[in-house]
């Protein structure tokens, strides 16, 4: 008994906070989202649970100590100088390039809140990016959020769309596909047909962001446009 708690011990000196969440994101990288938990995670670091425990009393815990970590990794700086539009789209793209290395905990950027420092300095960027093309407050944050769950399900949707280096036997469910496509009725599905190949294709990651975005990005600029009151 008393090996282990020298064991405990110096496990809970070896680490921080910020390793353990930075452990609980690799997992996450490699295994799924799923498979982070206290007792799997401290076999992928060597440890006891207790040693993690220490840190993270909770599953939970565990969860929004991997948030606050993705938020330390976003860039929130932007050019007082540029127009809010790119400011804003800046903001963005900081938050894809970090949820790109990290897709598995993605979804948790839009799910769970924080406290933390650096959440707080990224959606204070963002507001004040919203405040400054005209919005109200009450409209920034809506917006805010609705970005933030964007950017995320962008993150898990091209992922899971993309395939690089696609096997053979996805290869041919892409090109069965598309035949099935190709042999629909045009007079009853014109659209269909026309876009087999696009619909049937495996997506390039970077022009399926840089999309997202644009669309994102249009949507708000069409919102900043159009008249509103000054009491929303």
């Amino acid at each position: 008994m008393a090996q282990r708690k020298r064991t405990d011990a110096a496990d809970r000196t070896a680490l921080t906070p910020r390793a353990v969440a930075e452990g609980a994101l690799a997992l996450a990288d490699s295994a799924g989202l799923e498979a982070v938990t206290i007792r799997r995670l401290a076999q992928e670091l060597g440890v006891t649970p207790m040693a993690l425990y220490w840190h993270f009393r909770s599953k939970g815990e565990l969860l929004d100590g991997m948030v606050d970590r993705l938020y330390e990794k976003i860039d929130p700086a932007v050019a007082s100088s540029e127009a809010w539009q790119r400011q804003l789209r800046t903001l963005l793209e900081a938050m894809v390039a970090v949820l790109r290395d990290h897709p598995a905990a993605a979804p948790l950027l839009a799910t769970r809140s924080t406290a933390s420092e650096s959440s707080l300095r990224t959606i204070e960027a963002m507001l004040a990016v919203l405040r400054y093309a005209g919005f109200s407050p009450a409209e920034a944050t809506q917006i805010a959020r609705h970005a933030l769950s964007t950017v995320t399900d962008l993150v898990v949707r091209v992922r899971a769309g993309a395939a690089p280096e696609a096997p053979d036997d996805t290869a041919d469910e892409r090109r069965r596909a598309r035949a099935f496509l190709e042999s629909l009725p045009p007079a009853r599905y014109p659209h269909l047909v026309e876009a087999a190949a696009p619909l049937s294709a495996c997506e390039d990651p970077d022009s399926s962001y840089d999309f997202g975005l644009d669309l994102l990005m249009a949507g708000v600029e069409a919102m900043a446009a159009r008249p509103r009151s000054h009491g929303g």
